[in-house]
């Protein structure tokens, strides 16, 4: 699924937590919040799309799950944290090569053509994947290994990249063909950023085939590069992106651009991003898979980021110049955005309240995001109580709304959408710090859904307010506007 995926380690965030962050780009997918209880969770699982049927551990924890409204094509649970504290976004959608796939063949499912045959199971796949690893971890680094057995036991029909984090380690993990893997831990002090393509650019192949401090590998990766010839490198250095991924034309306008934007934001003194100097542009392929930021990264510099569309360079497809570059690149922020997580992991917190899991639907340009608790026994209405029918009473189609009616409009809403985001994010600041105030001095942490309610309907208020304003706008800008002198 194209997505835009954003990983933040505990020392270069402003208050030591871990972060995590994906945009789900699918096609206009109909998304809630739910809590996924323990005696919920079925001892077998079967994945509609590829039939692939998989055992399930006992004792799982409690999670929540992004998932579809419309559970047709399965369940696609996103991104969630589980009672242990433990973030999981599965997945972003990244780029291999021909030599890779036709050494390790994606397992896909392969439909019976006659008559007393039977289908053959494809692998897992983002359909899956969350429902299948996160109820079952209790660290970062645990997601990656239950994960890496899965793909080595089942396969993938499809090349992800999946993030998890802990309150002191974000990891990041990227299929190899149909049954291979890497995984990398993000540095303290770094900063990842993943448009759509295989991004690792280094890796320790004897740290991962010895202590696993930073780096982990199916155990016979050394053997299937060389026996496949797959390594492109010189020199003696191994870029992984060079022997597992790719750099095709489409990479330059689909993806590339965006790990621009993010980098040229991220480190605007450390590195070179514009001019004929430049040490990266738009289309360069080897932009960093990690940085790190030249200042402390907050949840607001996550979200602006997701919400980016080159704002500030002739790209941007809202600037009123004649650049003539307008939209020539995938923007991040998009309309067909279904969901927008931030699991956020505060190491400097009590136990029970460590995760706040940020939420935004529709297209993050023109929506904001409310703050959440996560480990609760239900979620709110206001995110849990969405259907297929358009409705205002829930987060979800209220925020589609909004970005319908702005987008048309962009010069004058502009100014509703940058008032709602900002009051968005410092009421639910302002609501989290005082509930995280109140449970501390109480050691009363059910207050935690007392909390969620009271975001919600604080978002609810906001957002309707919000949608009331664009749509006045949308109206007085309507085509068949006519205005006569004596009405």
């Amino acid at each position: 699924m194209p997505c835009t995926t954003i990983l933040v380690g505990k020392n270069a965030s402003n208050d030591g937590s871990t972060m995590i962050a994906r945009t789900d780009d699918g096609h206009f997918d109909v998304k809630k919040v739910i809590v996924v209880d323990p005696k919920d969770h079925k001892k077998k699982y079967k994945s509609v799309l590829s039939h692939v049927e998989v055992e399930l551990p006992d004792n799982p924890l409690r999670f929540t799950a992004c998932p579809n409204v419309n559970p047709d094509e399965g369940i696609w649970g996103t991104t969630g944290i589980n009672a242990a504290g433990v973030g999981m976004t599965a997945t972003e959608t990244i780029t291999s090569n021909p030599r890779v796939l036709s050494a390790d063949p994606m397992v896909e499912l392969r439909k019976a053509t006659r008559r007393g045959e039977k289908d053959v199971p494809g692998g897992i796949g983002e359909e899956d994947i969350l429902m299948l690893v996160l109820p079952y971890i209790r660290s970062a680094r645990e997601g990656v290994l239950r994960l890496a057995s899965l793909l080595e036991q089942y396969g993938t029909y499809e090349s992800n990249g999946i993030a998890f984090n802990d309150e002191n380690e974000v990891w990041w993990m990227e299929t190899i063909g149909g049954h291979h893997w890497i995984a990398r831990r993000v540095p303290d002090d770094g900063c990842v950023i993943a448009p759509n393509q295989f991004g690792l650019d280094d890796f320790d192949l004897d740290d991962a085939f010895g202590a696993q401090r930073d780096h982990m590998c199916s155990a016979d990766l050394r053997e299937f590069i060389a026996e496949n010839k797959l390594d492109c490198n010189c020199g003696g250095v191994f870029n992984p992106r060079d022997v597992f991924g790719s750099h095709t034309d489409s990479d330059h306008v689909y993806n590339t651009p965006r790990a621009w934007f993010m980098g040229r934001y991220l480190t605007p003194y450390s590195h070179r991003w514009d001019g004929e100097n430049a040490e990266f542009g738009p289309e360069s392929d080897n932009i960093p898979w990690c940085l790190t930021p030249d200042r402390k990264v907050t949840v607001e510099d996550v979200k602006y980021l997701l919400s980016a569309h080159y704002q500030g360079t002739p790209y941007d497809p809202y600037t009123s110049q004649n650049t003539g570059k307008r939209g020539m690149y995938r923007s991040i922020g998009i309309n067909r955005t279904g969901v927008t997580a931030l699991c956020q992991i505060r190491g400097n917190m009590p136990e029970e309240i460590k995760a706040v899991e940020w939420i935004c639907f529709g297209s993050t340009t023109f929506n904001a995001m409310v703050p959440v608790y996560p480990d609760v026994a239900k979620m709110p209405k206001y995110l849990s109580n969405v259907t297929m029918d358009a409705s205002t009473e829930n987060f979800y189609w209220a925020s589609r709304m909004i970005a319908a009616l702005a987008d048309h409009n962009y010069a004058t809403s502009i100014q509703h959408i940058e008032r709602y985001q900002s009051a968005m994010f410092t009421e639910g600041r302002r609501l989290i710090r005082e509930y995280d105030e109140k449970m501390m001095q109480s050691g009363d942490y059910s207050l935690k859904t007392e909390a969620n309610e009271a975001l919600c309907k604080m978002a609810k208020e906001r957002t309707t307010d919000t949608l009331n304003k664009v749509l006045q706008d949308a109206s007085v800008h309507m085509k068949n506007g006519y205005n006569r002198a004596d009405n």
